[in-house]
């Protein structure tokens, strides 16, 4: 056994060694497993074996990552005889190395469950035979496996663990219960007649597939058992999760529920979600199309409800046309037409002054705005200028949604309004603005 184990031990030291950077977690851990097995295929004559409650198991694993690593271990089988067939016992014992891999996070597992996980492994490795009938006999084949272990956590030092594993063992001399290979041949006989003469003919010739079917020796192991974790860290690398990369994730979860909310919301109210919208600050109340845009009936170029509140808001009855730029411009230019923020935010509370500026320069093409930015006197001076430059941009970004070149617009951050007083709420509410000029 020691000169089986030893080796396997050594090559997993040796590959630890060239990994030994300093991770946030451990990386060494023990198993130990019993179960069941059953043996399929190879039996000598009157010779077979039930499912049967005789395995168990020990490995011990080192991961280079939470993802993948490399584990030996050792493992015991006994077969013996099913009722009603010849009598007989068997004993394997198997040596092996073989790499595993953490399919639970490779999979992100950790996204819905931090308790279950799912290692996949598969190696190769030595099986040797003691049988129990025929003690003068010896073999060792070269196994082959593959297995799937789910895991339940327990704690950070312990986890409980289901296994499958599925083994091969090539070069097996003797059957599983130690008699010799059957001699399969193919016969043939019968009545042949030749030159008019007939006699009886026998043919037997070995069975070509035994060429194949020799190194057909399924068994599956079937377990429960526990895994240690080792280590001064307080995780295992098989749940292990970086804050950076849980960082990551959760802004990513952010990121697709931002994406949601923001194909949902419906800024302006018009019933056309934003994502869909051609004109995403229309007025509430106002008509619009299906995507989103202002009706014009007398297809003046301006939005009917813009001149409603025109008329509205600057005593203008009649219907405004191209020719009652100056009119508009002037009110612009002087300061009336403001968009108006909360405290600290860069989000407008009203729209109705951004619709009138895009229907001024959908009527002037040739007129290029300037978007100035206020902030209240609350606050540092520095960061009151950065967000009175905020607050612009933010306009800015509204205009050129709505069709208006990045050229045609100018941002010019003002910071603080001191000529209106800071510490009154009432007041200062009017300073946290924007204004236009357009020329």
């Amino acid at each position: 056994m020691k000169k089986m184990t030893l080796p396997i031990l050594a090559a997993l030291f040796a590959v630890s060694g060239m990994n030994a950077q300093e991770k946030n977690y451990n990386k060494w851990s023990i198993d130990l497993n019993v179960g069941a097995n059953r043996a399929f295929h190879n039996w000598g004559p009157g010779y077979s074996a039930p499912y049967g409650f005789f395995h168990a198991d020990a490995g011990v694993r080192y991961m280079f990552n939470d993802k993948f690593g490399l584990k030996a271990d050792f493992g015991y089988d006994r077969l013996s005889n099913d009722e009603g067939a010849n009598n007989f016992e068997t004993n394997l014992t198997r040596y092996s190395l073989q790499g595993v891999v953490n399919l639970g996070r490779v999979l992100s597992f950790e996204d819905w469950t931090k308790t279950i996980g799912l290692l996949v492994h598969g190696g190769a490795g030595i099986t040797q035979f003691d049988f129990g009938n025929f003690p003068d006999k010896d073999d060792t084949a070269i196994n082959v496996m593959v297995g799937l272990t789910p895991q339940i956590r327990l704690g950070n030092r312990v986890a409980l663990t289901l296994n499958i594993t599925a083994i091969n063992n090539f070069k097996q001399a003797y059957t599983w219960d130690g008699s010799d290979r059957p001699d399969s041949r193919l016969t043939a006989s019968g009545s042949v007649t030749v030159g008019g003469e007939t006699g009886d003919v026998n043919v037997s010739m070995k069975d070509p597939s035994t060429k194949f079917t020799k190194h057909l020796n399924p068994l599956l192991n079937t377990s429960i058992g526990f895994t240690f974790y080792l280590g001064g860290h307080e995780q295992h690398a098989d749940w292990y999760l970086s804050e950076d990369a849980l960082e990551g994730r959760v802004a990513s979860l952010e990121n697709r529920v931002t994406d949601i909310e923001n194909k949902m919301l419906d800024s302006d109210g018009d019933g056309v979600p934003d994502y869909l919208d051609l004109e995403p600050n229309t007025p509430a109340g106002n008509m619009v199309d299906v995507k989103g845009r202002s009706i014009d009936k007398n297809k003046n170029g301006i939005p009917d409800s813009y001149e409603q509140y025109f008329a509205d808001n600057y005593g203008k009855g009649e219907t405004m046309t191209k020719g009652d730029s100056n009119t508009a411009k002037d009110l612009i230019n002087d300061g009336y037409v403001a968009v108006y923020f909360d405290f600290d935010k860069s989000t407008p509370n009203n729209t109705e002054a951004v619709n009138f500026i895009l229907s001024y320069l959908r009527s002037n093409p040739n007129a290029n705005v300037t978007i100035n930015g206020y902030a209240d006197s609350v606050g540092n001076a520095n960061y009151n200028e950065r967000l009175s430059e905020r607050r612009a941009k933010s306009v800015a970004r509204i205009l050129e949604q709505a069709g208006v070149s990045s050229s045609r617009i100018t941002v010019n951050a003002k910071g603080e309004d001191a000529s209106l007083d800071g510490t009154n709420k009432t007041v200062s509410k009017f300073a946290r603005r924007v204004t236009f000029s357009v020329k």
